[in-house]
């Protein structure tokens, strides 16, 4: 997709260039609801005439420019590529431009990716060249057209105000390649003859067209990488319904490629139960058998420490993980697999603020991610959907999938890994928040798992920071029941979490570092954590050894059970009553604490804000436990 099909000639012909960036801004309303901002139609009205002006006088006028071209299953946007032959085989040929109106630039703290813009604010910028390089590398990957056709792309950063070679000389220190290449306007003679070398003279809009309507699948070559980084970690092990669940997708792959037919799969399983283990298992085995498959959750948290993970030393793979919202525009069966990890938190669609308007319908999240894939995998806790629209329950795609006339194959895993295995203690806290039947009762003791009462905040982290002391991780986290403010102007985070003379703040809402507090999605797993106070947001999905809970005033003990107190709840999604009625506030509540409960590994310590709750508490777990 892109916002503006034109050539060079078209450009340098208008009467009114400026009116080019009105042309933009209009297209960019239309199609995605919002305005550009004022430095993109800056960008716009400045650049690419100068671009379109050396594309004609290098005889390019007739090439064809994608503007703005918006990358497959991505919210990156390339400045321009220019989509044309090439001039000795004659083959679709593409250069990635990106444009740049900067003057002078350094490299930032000596390093070879970083860059400094005086005059520019937010800190250190990518340098352009990585940029583009990245760009270049994710449509190979993805564009099925450019499938075995390692010379079918080129990239350029182009600096066209850097007219003295010194005030950028920082920036040569990256190493240029092919789909990397740095020009600035000292060297645009040198930018013309690259540009000469791989687009000619021919006109015509088929090469535009085969990009812009390739199908979008990993490529072979991704899938090798990923293969080799996530299949053979010696931590995905399989056991029992797991090694099941997985043999079934790889089956069903079989068949539905065979007979051009489709399958879905949804797996189910409590906390620990190896859920995610199952699906990054499937990515590397499937990758490693040349079937396309992807994988995506709805957890910006989970996604970003699963790239991070899976892709430590092949970045590459990390565009294999995406969201469940990237999946609108899809081709129909375009995958072999998509792995839809943490399925309870599908959304009723995938239309949010920034959806571009043609896109704007009414077609349900989960009918675009069965559409994927020829086999969708669904890997599901029905106790953990806790946000107003998530709404992936088995019984939920099971419904849908009837409608559409495709069965769903269901494996359920019994066993439990997270809380020390202690099925005991998963199926305490149910019964505790009146999650399943029976009631509550009092805890039995698990050798596997310790539970302990804290009867203040400063008793709870002091028996955290004893376990931290003695090499266990920890975590602390809440109920949303505090305000939640936004950094300090001098990088601080307010201490919003206060409990009497105890304050701590939540975790940052950055997916920077803010001073020593970790970035949002890793704050579950990264250095620095344990002075923030997480939410179910954060938590969601991760495990950390010793687990402390704060129940917040929305959850109080009274009358021989827990009653959720709506007017506590501090979470706007919660407080929206048309959207969010009692009797699911009461649900989701629940649901939240049953995630927050279930964090740790060894053990967990709860406290209550309310004293009748915490004297409930105490009576329900024993101290010798």
């Amino acid at each position: 997709m892109t916002l503006l099909r034109t050539s060079a000639d078209r450009i340098v012909g208008m009467a009114h260039p400026e009116s080019l960036a009105e042309q933009l801004l209009e297209q960019m309303l239309f199609r995605t609801g919002h305005r550009a901002s004022e430095a993109e139609q800056k960008s716009w009205s400045r650049s690419l005439p100068v671009l379109a002006r050396d594309l004609a006088d290098a005889g390019l006028g007739g090439v064809e420019m994608l503007v703005e071209y918006h990358l497959p299953l991505t919210s990156q946007r390339a400045d321009v590529v220019l989509a044309g032959t090439h001039p000795e085989t004659g083959a679709p040929s593409y250069v990635v431009v990106e444009l740049k109106q900067w003057s002078t630039a350094y490299r930032y703290e000596n390093s070879v990716e970083l860059v400094e813009v005086p005059g520019m604010p937010g800190g250190p910028k990518l340098h352009p060249a990585a940029q583009v390089k990245a760009y270049c590398e994710y449509l190979a990957d993805f564009a099925k057209t450019l499938a075995d056709q390692p010379d079918a792309l080129a990239g350029i950063a182009y600096l066209h105000n850097a007219t003295d070679p010194g005030a950028v000389a920082d920036l040569r220190a990256f190493p240029a390649s092919t789909t990397a290449r740095l020009f600035t306007a000292a060297d645009r003679g040198d930018m013309l003859t690259f540009l000469k070398t791989r687009l000619s003279a021919t006109t015509g809009h088929t090469a535009g067209d085969t990009l812009i309507r390739s199908a979008v699948a990993p490529s072979q070559q991704l899938l090798k990488v990923a293969a080799a980084e996530v299949r053979d970690r010696p931590q995905f092990h399989l056991l029992g319904e797991q090694q099941l669940a997985v043999d079934l997708v790889l089956h069903s792959v079989e068949q539905a490629r065979a007979n051009d037919g489709k399958r879905i799969i949804v797996v189910t399983g409590g906390p620990g139960s190896g859920k995610s283990v199952i699906a990054l298992s499937l990515v590397g085995e499937l990758a490693r058998r040349g079937r396309t498959v992807l994988h995506a959750t709805g957890s910006r948290s989970f996604t970003q420490t699963l790239r991070k993970v899976a892709g430590a030393r092949a970045p590459r793979v990390q565009k294999m993980f995406k969201y469940f919202n990237q999946f609108m525009t899809a081709e129909r069966n375009g995958l072999d697999v998509l792995v839809l990890d943490e399925a309870h938190r599908i959304r009723e669609t995938s239309v949010d603020r920034y959806t571009k308007a043609e896109l704007r319908t009414d077609r349900p999240q989960i009918d675009e991610l069965i559409a994927a894939a020829r086999v969708p995998v669904f890997l599901l806790d029905e106790h953990q959907v806790v946000r107003p629209g998530e709404m992936g329950s088995l019984e939920q795609i099971q419904r849908h999938a009837k409608t559409i006339g495709l069965e769903t194959h269901h494996v359920h895993l019994g066993e439990q890994f997270r809380c020390g295995g202690s099925e005991e203690y998963v199926l305490w806290v149910k019964r505790l928040l009146g999650l399943v039947e029976g009631g509550p009762y009092p805890w039995r003791g698990d050798p596997q798992f310790a539970v302990r009462v804290a009867d203040t905040p400063q008793e709870l982290e002091h028996l955290l920071s004893q376990q931290q002391e003695r090499g266990y991780t920890s975590r602390m986290t809440a109920g949303y029941c505090w305000p939640w403010s936004d950094a300090n102007k001098d990088g601080s985070l307010p201490a919003d979490v206060q409990i009497g003379n105890w304050s701590r703040p939540w975790n940052s809402k950055s997916d920077r570092h803010v001073g020593d507090a970790p970035p949002a999605p890793l704050w579950a797993t990264a250095d620095g954590g344990f002075d923030q106070v997480g939410c179910v947001y954060t938590a969601q999905g991760f495990e950390y050894d010793w687990n402390g809970v704060i129940l917040g005033p929305d959850l109080v003990w009274r009358d021989g059970q827990f009653k959720t107190v709506r007017s506590a709840n501090r979470d706007p999604d919660m407080r929206n009553t048309k959207r969010v009625d009692d009797v699911r506030f009461n649900k989701l509540v629940r649901n939240v604490y049953k995630v927050l409960l279930t964090r740790g590994m060894v053990g967990t310590v709860i406290y209550s804000t309310d004293e009748g709750t915490r004297d409930a508490l105490h009576a329900f777990v024993s101290e010798t436990n």
